[in-house]
């Protein structure tokens, strides 16, 4: 799938087919968040791959009860790592979540759903997953096969949101 028309089309999946990703797929979508640009290129990120049924259930409990997680092939716990050498504390969690956005387009690219969970009890995932204190919880990550397709939802139209030159001057292109 050529990439802008992934980015048109990609939509939040929350049903997912009981069926596992492919590890070579697998390996393809980490593998672009993997070579996502970051701050003086330092990668700052960690990911915990869960495809566990049990321990998804759980994930799933800790998202606040966001059971349909669970359904996913595989979910990603993301956080930043102040302890790369060099890790700009700054973009601990920017850099993430860039390579968060590589990984949800390569999986729709893919033909796989995902849908960023930011409502996570980060005390319970920690636990469950053995991330140390230290590093930067992002958010949780279900990956699987659609078993829905979303609609798309409303943009803002763009004169509102790029300006030309000075803000408050819409660009007209």
């Amino acid at each position: 799938m050529e990439v802008l028309k992934a980015i048109e089309t990609r939509r939040s999946v929350r049903k997912y087919k009981p069926v596992p990703i492919p590890d070579s797929d697998l390996r393809k979508i980490l593998e672009a968040g993997r070579f996502a640009p970051s701050a003086g290129n330092k990668q700052p990120w960690g990911f915990v791959v869960v495809r566990d049924a049990d321990r998804r259930k759980k994930l799933a409990e800790a998202a606040r009860n966001q059971m349909w997680t669970a359904d996913a092939s595989a979910i990603l716990a993301v956080f930043g790592d102040p302890t790369v050498p060099g890790a700009y504390i700054r973009w601990l969690e920017r850099d993430p979540m860039i390579a968060v956005e590589n990984m949800i387009l390569a999986a729709w690219s893919l033909g796989y759903g995902t849908c960023w969970i930011g409502a996570f009890d980060e005390y319970k995932v920690r636990m469950l997953l053995g991330i140390p204190d230290d590093r930067k919880m992002i958010c949780l990550l279900p990956i699987g096969i659609p078993a829905e397709t979303p609609e798309a939802k409303p943009r803002r139209v763009f004169k509102e949101i790029f300006h030309d030159e000075r803000f408050g001057s819409p660009l007209e292109i």
